[in-house]
């Protein structure tokens, strides 16, 4: 009986070894049948831990989110509160509006505008410290009206001690606890937070006023109902350091939570979670602490939801697994077969490939995965044959570019040293002035052939006093040179040559032009967006046509412009692509032209371009 079981199985294994279809097929359900099985006992535990993290994982996500768009609606409260252009005109109203009628009405009228600003300012209070006075801004009865009031127990509230003694001069009051002291007549109802802020004189730093804001709670709960919230989940906003609640769903678990000491253990560390026991209840508290300000949001999660999930993901995988299971083996069983047969032709040609015979191409039979396969081998086959063919004859292309690299990196050199050669024979004949012009060309072509691209305008424009230098030789008085190039901008880094192509433009089109004397200035200023390098003249200029010639080819491609006639003001053409290569799109040539000259000016954008 043993040996008939024996060679049973001895006979199954060498049918199965026969064939690569079976053994595919044994392979795939052997291992398709370990994974079902192993699924029926680690599955739930897996699943609890994946369910888990899941919910980390999106929750956490979520609150970083939802967190990052309260905190920037809160830096917008304060952005509001602070005077971004008339701050000396709103602190010399502070001073003046008990004795001046003028400052009163612009008082007045400032916190107008700031209440009709925004749709979510409840009401708007401006506390005079010296006065003890505040103006009082709130909607009744479907009108807007100032009102003022004396009330000195405003500044011994503690959040106005909170604003004087913060180091940014502000403060939050928050409405979720019973009790909250708004210290002037606001209905906090309509209500859920107030910021404070202190404006102070910018020459003494005293404090001359508080400004507050009382927000209803509109944007605040649009930007939370991002939070998907549930049944016995909670969710919380809490002020940095004190974890006060600025919102919460359920202050009953807020304070239990407080008093077991969970809001203590959110300052471990910036965002993360943590598991608080109540009880028989078990939560996950997954916080998120915000980069700017460290405001907490906070959102417990019961365990039983969790694992809720977990139980029905862990059913619905086993059902799943049985079934493709059964698929699976019928599956497997059918493509073997049909895999294994081309696979045996494209092997044989890769046999005859290995041994050296590089003619061996496989037949391709139809459109799948072996056929793009048996494609790129003979594709392979092809190209290794080209290569073997190309590479002798690209060493060569080598030597022969290595060998034009050489001699042109020698020849710049040859001619330096040539000039500096010159130039000492001219000042042993005492010719101050040959010798004077040879060393700046010789510095010119030096400056030329260094191997940046990029300079700072301090260099730059020595080497254009010294082009300068050699265009005066030539023209004498009828050229001149002024700078106005603002000293901040010395260090800006520009594109080599840069400048020097504009003032060869302005020579050619300007100084060869007439015989008049011609002066050229060359400047360079900031505005908000650019660095603005200009290089004017007040020769004959452009004629139109000739300046629409030329803005015509700065907006063709680089292959059209090949054939493109545009003569001298190639120049331009290549600063132009220049600067487009270097700082983007934003960076621009500009061109202007009329009876008083032409002005070129370079347009560089603000903080650098894609070079950096």
């Amino acid at each position: 009986m043993v040996n008939r079981a024996s060679k049973a199985l001895t006979g199954l294994i060498e049918h199965v070894n026969r064939r690569l279809a079976n053994k595919l097929i044994l392979l795939f359900a052997t291992i398709i049948i370990l994974v079902v099985a192993s699924l029926t006992f680690i599955s739930y535990q897996m699943l609890q831990k994946e369910s888990v993290a899941s919910s980390i994982a999106s929750t956490s996500n979520n609150l970083l989110l939802v967190n990052q768009n309260l905190e920037d609606y809160l830096n917008g409260i304060e952005q509001l509160s602070l005077p971004q252009i008339n701050y000396d005109e709103l602190t010399y109203a502070i001073m003046h509006e008990s004795e001046e009628y003028a400052s009163r009405m612009f008082v007045e009228e400032y916190l107008r505008n700031l209440y009709f600003s925004r749709k979510d300012v409840e009401a708007i209070y401006l506390y005079v410290v010296e006065q003890g006075k505040y103006y009082a801004l709130t909607k009744e009865n479907y009108n807007v009206t100032v009102r003022t009031a004396i009330d000195p127990n405003i500044a011994r509230l503690p959040w106005f001690q909170e604003a004087m003694d913060n180091p940014v001069n502000q403060a939050y009051q928050s409405f979720e606890l019973a009790d909250a002291k708004p210290g002037y007549p606001v209905d906090t109802t309509t209500s859920f937070m107030a910021y404070h802020r202190v404006l102070r004189s910018i020459a003494s730093r005293e404090p001359q006023a508080v400004l507050s804001f009382y927000l209803n709670s509109s944007v605040k709960d649009d930007i939370m109902k991002d939070i998907p919230f549930s049944e016995g989940q909670h969710l919380m906003f809490l002020s940095p350091g004190d974890h006060v609640p600025f919102a919460m769903d359920d202050p009953s678990f807020y304070n239990r939570m407080k008093l077991d000491g969970v809001l203590e253990r959110l300052d471990e560390q910036r965002s993360g979670r943590l598991t608080w026991s109540e009880g028989d209840r078990k939560y996950l508290v997954v916080y998120n602490t915000g980069e700017q300000d460290g405001w907490q949001l906070v959102k417990p999660i019961p365990y039983r939801q969790i694992y809720a999930a977990a139980t029905t993901t862990r059913n619905l995988n086993f059902l799943i697994g049985f079934m493709f299971l059964l698929l699976a083996l019928i599956l497997v069983t059918f493509f073997s077969n049909a895999i294994t047969r081309p696979l045996k032709k494209l092997s044989y040609q890769m046999n005859r490939f290995s041994k050296g015979d590089f003619e061996a191409e496989t037949e391709v039979v139809g459109k799948d995965e072996l056929a793009y396969l048996s494609r790129h081998f003979n594709l392979m086959v092809r190209r290794t044959n080209e290569l073997i063919n190309e590479r002798y004859k690209m060493k060569l292309v080598e030597k022969n570019a290595i060998l034009k690299a050489l001699e042109a990196e020698i020849n710049p050199h040859f001619l330096y040293n040539a000039l500096q050669a010159i130039s000492t024979k001219a000042l042993k004949s005492e010719r101050y002035d040959i010798a004077d012009m040879i060393d700046a060309l010789a510095l010119t072509l030096r400056y030329a052939i260094s191997g940046r691209d990029i300079v700072r305008a301090r260099e730059e424009l020595q080497h254009i006093e010294r082009y300068m230098a050699l265009q005066k030789a030539r023209f004498g008085s009828r050229l001149q040179v002024v700078y106005d190039w603002d000293e901040s901008l010395m260090e800006l880094e520009i594109p080599k040559l840069s400048i020097q192509t504009l003032v060869e433009n302005a020579i050619k089109h300007a100084l060869e032009k007439v015989s008049s004397t011609v002066t050229i200035r060359i400047g360079a200023r900031a505005d908000a967006e650019h660095s603005v390098i200009s290089v004017h003249d007040d020769g004959p200029g452009f004629t139109q046509e000739r300046l629409e010639q030329v803005r015509e080819s700065f907006r063709k491609e680089w292959d059209e412009r090949q054939g493109d006639n545009a003569g001298d003001s190639i120049g331009l053409v290549n600063l132009n692509t220049r600067l487009k290569l270097l700082y983007g799109e934003e960076a621009e040539l500009v061109i202007r032209t009329d009876n008083a000259g032409t002005e070129m000016q370079m347009l560089l954008p603000r903080g650098g371009g894609s070079y950096v």
